[in-house]
């Protein structure tokens, strides 16, 4: 019996009944906008984490099987880290495209059209002559980069455009939306890392692409009827004719600068030293134009949310470099270090990605409903304090898993699957308190007529901490493990670099903020 393939109907099954009994029980509290943005989104991280579940692997284990092991593997974080770094960089100006030019509802549809490509480019590479081209291979990442720079920020901003800047729904109507998010990336762990790593890597990089058009005709349909209530239109001067884009139509221009800026980062994807240069660079400039947009607003209130904002983007950073280890090197340690067998079969080690949406997807309604209850309670902990929260589970997370490969291993150097389990369990909870709060608190602390570019901003912070989780990932590599080294050697890399940097170093940065908390709370002026 393959448990996996069980594993992976059963989670299919359960999906087709949960997701209707979510829309049902909150269909009389928020507006069918929010339905429509959770299902759109949620396709779209089906074709993300799809292809993230596979990408490390595919890379140690077929484009670069004849280097060293270490090699590989440093080579394959370096990618990583460049690639999720610049799919979370790009959202800052397609933020700004959608406040300046295209409005939200343009701009995600062109950018799902982007990010579909991208995952069928991928699916490509398994025709004959085409397998281990790594220019053909960096522009399928970079296609899907510049159109997730598109999607991503501004599906969460359009969202925020249906509530009240105050609204006590909002931060559970980002719970229950970012719930479509791990939605997809269940699913998408599920399928495309059996498919992929059991069947055909290719056939699995190609699902991802057909969930990606799924979410892009979802959201298409929805834009022409009265669901999302006329908004995400284009900005009034560019209807007007009266704003202009290197001297074209709005549309036009963006179109072509798009495709140009394809093969430049197709280019920048194997520059592994420049990259993080660049991302040190790009996030002191723009932090720096928010830091003087916070310091001479006209209006000292705004000006000092906005400050709240930029303090929690280094917190933010923090969470997402430890937290994205997931895609990378929690994932070759659950290949080397975890023992994988139930009931006879060996588990594929993408599919243990899937835990950490399976909890969410479990989760977020409960998370959704303590935050309400405790705001009608007067009780609810301010949004500074969820990110402590937040942190503080990261970090113990962490803990459970050095615990468990220092004192509970077998001699072997193989860790049972339930310290796994455990992890990702403080890890999403952990997510839970911090991630759609921080995107509920973009839209609330942004000036309105920039709240695109901040979103954009804020996704920059993840766009750094990818880069740092690349090279955190390294330092799980070394010269003297091959093929051939025992996994109680690897072991102990392992949980050495998960100690230092995964519970010290993150729980020092919850200790920090904490500290921090009430000059946050005051700067927020009143928004809770």
């Amino acid at each position: 019996m393959d448990i996996t393939l069980w594993i992976m109907i059963i989670g299919w099954v359960f999906v087709l009944i949960w997701v209707p009994f979510i829309i049902y029980t909150n269909k009389k509290a928020h507006p069918k906008a929010l339905f429509v943005l959770f299902f759109a989104e949620m396709w779209e991280r089906f074709s993300y984490y799809g292809m993230r579940a596979l990408l490390v692997l595919y890379m140690t284990k077929v484009l670069f099987i004849d280097l060293a092991q270490n090699v590989a593997e440093t080579q394959a974080y370096g990618i990583y880290g460049s690639y999720t770094a610049m799919v979370y960089l790009f959202p800052v100006l397609g933020g700004l495209v959608a406040d300046r030019l295209l409005g939200f509802k343009k701009t995600i549809i062109w950018g799902g059209l982007l990010m579909s490509l991208g995952h069928f480019t991928l699916a490509l590479q398994g025709i004959e002559g085409l397998e281990g081209n790594m220019p053909f291979f960096f522009a399928a990442l970079a296609l899907i980069i510049v159109g997730n720079g598109f999607f991503k920020p501004n599906i969460s901003s359009f969202l925020g455009t249906f509530y009240e800047t105050d609204d006590p729904r909002k931060d559970g109507a980002f719970s229950i939306f970012y719930m479509g998010v791990n939605i997809g990336s269940f699913l998408a762990t599920l399928t495309c890392g059996y498919v992929g790593q059991q069947i055909n890597w290719h056939y699995g990089f190609g699902l991802a692409g057909i969930g990606m058009l799924l979410g892009l005709i979802v959201f298409y349909f929805a834009s022409k009827t009265d669901m999302l209530q006329g908004k995400g239109g284009q900005p009034e001067e560019v209807t007007k004719g009266e704003r202009k884009f290197l001297g074209l139509k709005p549309d036009y221009g963006v179109y072509i600068v798009s495709l140009l800026a394809i093969p430049v980062c197709a280019y920048m994807l194997d520059l592994d030293e420049v990259m993080s240069g660049a991302m040190i660079v790009i996030s002191l400039l723009i932090i720096a134009y928010l830091l003087y947009q916070a310091l001479t607003a006209k209006d000292k209130v705004e000006g000092q949310r906005l400050l709240v904002v930029i303090v929690l983007f280094f917190f933010h950073a923090i969470f997402w470099a430890l937290f994205e280890q997931a895609g990378g090197s929690l994932t070759i340690f659950t290949d080397k270090n975890v023992d994988r067998f139930v009931g006879g079969t060996e588990i594929p080690a993408s599919i243990f990605q899937s835990l950490n949406p399976l909890y969410i997807m479990l989760l977020a309604p409960v998370f959704s409903w303590m935050w309400f209850k405790l705001n009608k309670a007067g009780k609810e902990p301010s949004t500074p304090m969820k990110f402590v929260l937040g942190l503080t589970q990261l970090a113990l997370g962490f803990g459970v898993i050095v615990l468990g490969a220092k004192y509970f291993a077998s001699g072997d150097g193989l860790v049972s699957i339930a310290f796994l389990a455990v992890m990702y369990l403080l890890h999403t909870t952990g997510e839970l308190s911090l991630s759609p709060i921080g995107l509920s608190m973009v839209t609330k602390l942004s000036p309105a007529k920039v709240v695109g570019f901040v979103m954009g901003a804020w996704f920059l912070s993840i766009a750094l901490a990818n880069k740092m989780a690349g090279l955190i990932g390294t330092l799980t590599t070394s010269e003297e493990v091959t093929d051939d080294t025992p996994a109680s050697v690897t072991l102990g890399i392992y949980s050495d670099t998960y100690w230092i940097w995964g519970f010290c170093v993150v729980g020092a940065a919850a200790l920090l903020l904490l500290l921090l908390v009430p000059l946050l709370r005051k700067w927020m002026n009143g928004i809770h």
